[in-house]
């Protein structure tokens, strides 16, 4: 399945749910409306959708939300997908969450085929994570992150880069993932959805943290990729890797091989821009067969844009008006 770009995409990210038990700042206004549960797509339609990207030639899903693990009966999917991998399947069925559920969750997840998983965790410290999270408690996210590491899950961890907030921490995470042997992965702040505050005061280029870091840390070039955006680099002192995911001041639109489900069933074909495809309406249309349905998401795939339109500057509206929780993070 290629683009006009001659990028092959391979990855798809499913949104499940757009909601979530925390708020954090960067993605979500405190006083949510989410969507009414009638407009979701049903689990079963979910996985028929995730059925027929895979014969078109997907190997990679990784489920997101919100919080997907927030979703109720959500193991039926995971159960579902995991039966897909293997030959002529998926490669890999993986999961981004706040760690909240984990403690309940985490053995299910490893039955089901999961074998790696992203943590959401921007800060060791209980007050800060409590400031970022709006209703967190880092010691809920700390159980789950260890009760994954317990039930045999590779665990990354993933901070947003947030200038004022966490900027002085990276260090302390790098050497705690170290300890625990996770990696880590920091990530630029993104202009999506409308949000309390200017992200401008948020906005930290990770060129400026990489600098930083290379101050203390003997930063190594590595080869190793995960099918999705972050560059990695080995840090010699700790054996660990972290990785850089840079929207802002590096993109990574050339290498773009996924596009992303949303829980509606709206197709965005990129991240950063607003065309999107409904395979809602194929999806629940008795007249289309699995043929049919094929031959949309593929009709989706021929508009994939070249790249993003990204742009974060004071008193800018966001470059996309939804929230991240909606397309999935």
């Amino acid at each position: 399945m290629l683009d006009p770009f001659d990028r092959r995409i391979s990855y798809l990210r499913v949104s499940v749910t757009d909601r979530c038990d925390l708020r954090c700042v960067y993605c979500m206004a405190e006083d949510m409306t989410f969507l009414p549960k009638k407009e979701l797509l049903t689990l079963e339609e979910l996985e028929r959708l995730c059925g027929a990207f895979i014969d078109l030639g997907v190997d990679r899903i990784r489920l997101t939300g919100g919080e997907p693990l927030v979703r109720r009966g959500v193991m039926q999917l995971f159960q579902g997908l995991g039966r897909r991998i293997g030959e002529g399947g998926l490669k890999e069925l993986t999961v981004t969450t706040n760690g909240t559920q984990l403690t309940k969750m985490a053995g299910d997840l490893h039955a089901a085929g999961v074998r790696r998983i992203n943590v959401s965790m921007d800060t060791l410290d209980p007050d800060t994570f409590a400031a970022i999270t709006r209703w967190g408690k880092l010691e809920q996210t700390l159980d789950g992150i260890f009760a994954a590491k317990a039930a045999g899950l590779a665990v990354k961890i993933n901070a947003v880069a947030l200038k004022g907030v966490n900027e002085h921490e990276y260090d302390r995470m790098i050497a705690w993932c170290g300890e625990h042997g996770f990696d880590l992965t920091l990530i630029e702040t993104m202009p999506m959805g409308d949000i309390s505050g200017d992200r401008t005061d948020q906005y930290l280029p990770l060129s400026t943290v990489r600098r930083r870091l290379a101050e203390r840390w003997t930063l190594l070039p590595s080869e190793h990729r995960t099918g999705g955006p972050a560059r990695y680099e080995t840090i010699q002192e700790t054996g660990r890797r972290i990785g850089f995911i840079t929207p802002m001041t590096h993109n990574f639109c050339e290498s773009c091989n996924r596009v992303r489900l949303t829980c509606t069933g709206t197709l965005y074909m990129c991240l950063g821009q607003e065309d999107a495809a409904d395979l809602r309406a194929p999806l629940r249309d008795p007249s289309v067969d699995d043929a049919g349905l094929r031959e949309a998401i593929l009709s989706a795939i021929a508009r994939k844009p070249k790249g993003h339109d990204f742009v974060i500057g004071r008193n800018t509206r966001p470059s996309v008006g939804r929230h991240m929780s909606v397309t999935g993070g």
